[in-house]
């Protein structure tokens, strides 16, 4: 449904749905960066959302003989979260990747690539005010 009129809004406008596209991306990817950085867990958001996050809980390797559960990112040593002495909590998955190199930003990356299906209907509403907008300052030929 989307898909269609994501199609039609491309043969439309043109270069205004691309360069609007393109801005929606990244802004998501700009908002999804700092976030992780900030340690919000980005694996549970998505699982509130429904939106099919890794859990801890399944093992999907389990047919897999080479691949054991000691050898994954969960077997950290718990690190301190908040900074208080007494209270110590195993870190997040989010976490893990995100402290990586380059982690944070590939993790916002993929977290952008899954949030696709909200950022078209965003690119959708707001290409046609936009090159109206461009439309009416003369940036761009009429439509």
């Amino acid at each position: 449904m989307a898909g269609g009129r994501f199609r039609e809004l491309f043969k439309k406008y043109g270069k205004v749905a691309l360069g609007v596209h393109c801005s929606v991306s990244a802004a998501s990817i700009s908002g999804l960066y700092v976030a992780i950085r900030n340690n919000v867990d980005v694996e549970s958001v998505l699982e509130k959302f429904h939106m099919g996050a890794v859990s801890d809980k399944e093992d999907h390797n389990s047919d897999n003989p080479n691949l054991n559960s000691s050898s994954s990112v969960d077997s950290v040593d718990p690190v301190m979260v908040n900074g208080a002495d007494d209270e110590e909590k195993p870190r997040s998955r989010t976490a893990q990747l995100a402290a990586s190199a380059g982690g944070a930003f590939t993790l916002a990356l993929l977290c952008n690539k899954a949030l696709f299906p909200v950022r078209v209907p965003i690119t959708v509403m707001l290409t046609p005010p936009i090159a109206r907008f461009l439309r009416s300052r003369n940036i761009i030929k009429s439509i």
